[in-house]
């Protein structure tokens, strides 16, 4: 279901990038994957570099956590053995945005991840979330978006 939903947007997911540092891009356990945080990666590459809000626009941000959001769900499918249809709901979502001083709508650049969510599942899309500000992120990424999922048994 949820693949052919995303076919249906038009949205083919990465390969699942590698992990950056001392870490796993996930762990599995009891119905829930863990999915450690996502940058807005593309073919290797931040799509945006710098703080919302200062170098970056809110929009640019925005598109920045869909882009977070996409590569969750290509580590998500990995986490499932290939197929999204295991998954029952995103639970959690945390994002934090790199943001300029006096930037104030961290919220507002997160719902580009949470909007891609809804869009692509439906009400299992829907998640309790933080939407933090922080002073710099890892390789100047402007955002950085982790999940929680419930996943079914094989």
């Amino acid at each position: 279901m949820i693949d052919a939903r995303l076919a249906e947007l038009g949205i083919e997911l990465p390969g699942a990038a590698p992990a950056l540092a001392n870490y796993v891009p996930f762990t599995v356990r009891n119905g829930l994957v863990f999915l450690s945080g996502q940058l807005p990666l593309r073919n290797g590459s931040l799509t945006q570099a710098g703080r919302v809000g200062r170098e970056l626009s809110l929009e640019q941000g925005r598109m920045a956590a869909r882009q977070c959001a996409i590569n969750l769900l290509a580590n998500l499918r990995l986490a499932c053995g290939g197929s999204l249809d295991r998954v029952e709901a995103c639970l959690k979502l945390t994002g934090f945005v790199s943001s300029g001083e006096g930037f104030v709508e961290q919220a507002l650049v997160i719902n580009g991840a949470s909007d891609l969510l809804v869009e692509v599942m439906g009400d299992a899309g829907r998640h309790a979330r933080s939407a933090v500000g922080v002073g710099i992120l890892p390789f100047d990424a402007p955002v950085e978006v982790e999940a929680i999922f419930a996943i079914r048994d094989n």
